[in-house]
């Protein structure tokens, strides 16, 4: 991924079960910071949440994020992304957290919530800064 640097890509790569910091902005200006999963496609880095969240909300209205990827054998090793969401989309939400959930849990299916809730990929383009 052009924007992180080399020395940080063990913390994108599938087999690594980093997890990552998101901050959204909320509407009075103010930071709010959930934990997720994460992949990447080599060029983005891509988020799952159910639709409606606040985070969900945030993203839609105010897209510059930040995350802080942390290396799950040294939580004072990370990295800090910072960038904007540059696309958000339903198709292949419910993949996405069954593949999350696998390489996270070990699991086949993300099962927490009803099947029938509606998964959102964030692409979220680190700043090359």
């Amino acid at each position: 991924m052009k924007a992180i640097p080399k020395e940080y890509h063990d913390l994108l790569a599938d087999e690594t079960k980093a997890y990552a910091v998101l901050a959204t902005v909320m509407p009075d200006g103010s930071p709010q910071a959930t934990p997720v999963w994460f992949s990447t496609d080599g060029e983005h880095i891509l988020i799952n949440s159910l639709l409606g969240r606040v985070k969900d909300k945030n993203m839609r209205a105010r897209p510059q994020v930040a995350l802080v990827i942390l290396d799950p054998s040294d939580v004072l090793r990370f990295y800090q992304v910072r960038g904007r969401v540059v696309e958000i989309t339903e198709e292949g939400g419910r993949a996405h957290i069954d593949y999350l959930a696998k390489k996270y849990t070990g699991a086949d299916k993300f099962t927490w919530g009803p099947p029938d809730d509606v998964r959102v990929i964030y692409k979220i383009l680190p700043d090359d800064r």
